[in-house]
């Protein structure tokens, strides 16, 4: 009997031993659940501060964007009021036309104003008339100046075929001189650039003299960069 309440007293305290270390298992499962859980809270708070920088960011850039684009437009807004001021005489004889696209200011000179017929270099009254122009390219904008030049259809004159074998090259020659003209006179060579159309983009019909005079022009063209 004596025996047997000793090994039941055994059995007791073992007992009570194996459930107190299994409490202790399930005690440090709570514990690295309740770690698990700050980790997740941890995180969970840390992915939408993220997202907030990144969309910071992205609104940033786009703000700055406009900001940009709302200077350039500022900018060819002012320079469009100048140049209709410096050649109010030539806009008054159908010479010069000024106008304002979407992100462009376009300077449009009928050819007679800047070249002989057939010459690829100005005159002196195109010169000077150009020159009126060079204050307000010159001034810093953040803009390409493009010149172009156009011609009508009709075919280059014998004499003239040995220098410029087609209106193409002719077109081309004229936009050069005007750049290297405005490059002279003070304007960035970096934002400037010549081209050449010929005949192929006209604007009037090539089948009238009043076309064909529409169709040979210089254009300067200024862009925002």
């Amino acid at each position: 009997m004596r025996w047997s309440l000793q090994a039941a007293r055994y059995d007791v305290g073992r007992t009570a031993g194996v459930r107190h270390r299994g409490i202790g298992r399930q005690a440090g499962s709570l514990t690295l659940r309740q770690e698990d859980l700050t980790v997740m809270k941890n995180w969970t708070m840390a992915v939408p501060f993220s997202l907030f920088l990144v969309a910071g960011c992205v609104s940033q850039q786009t703000y700055d964007q406009q900001v940009q684009q709302t200077q350039a437009a500022v900018t060819l807004e002012k320079q469009y009021l100048a140049l209709n001021q410096q050649f109010q005489a030539e806009i008054a004889a159908d010479q010069v036309q000024i106008r304002q696209l979407n992100d462009r200011l376009v300077v449009t000179f009928v050819d007679e104003i800047l070249f002989a017929s057939g010459s690829a270099e100005m005159h002196a009254k195109g010169r000077s008339t150009v020159g009126r122009a060079v204050p307000t390219l010159a001034s810093p904008t953040g803009h390409w100046i493009s010149v172009q030049g156009y011609t009508d259809s009709d075919p280059i004159g014998p004499a003239l075929r040995g220098r410029y074998p087609t209106n193409w090259d002719l077109s081309a020659a004229r936009a050069v001189d005007v750049v290297r003209y405005l490059q002279v006179q003070g304007v960035d060579p970096r934002n400037l650039v010549a081209e050449g159309y010929g005949q192929y983009q006209p604007v009037a019909s090539n089948d009238t003299p009043q076309g064909r005079a529409k169709n040979r022009k210089i254009d300067i063209v200024l862009r925002s960069k």
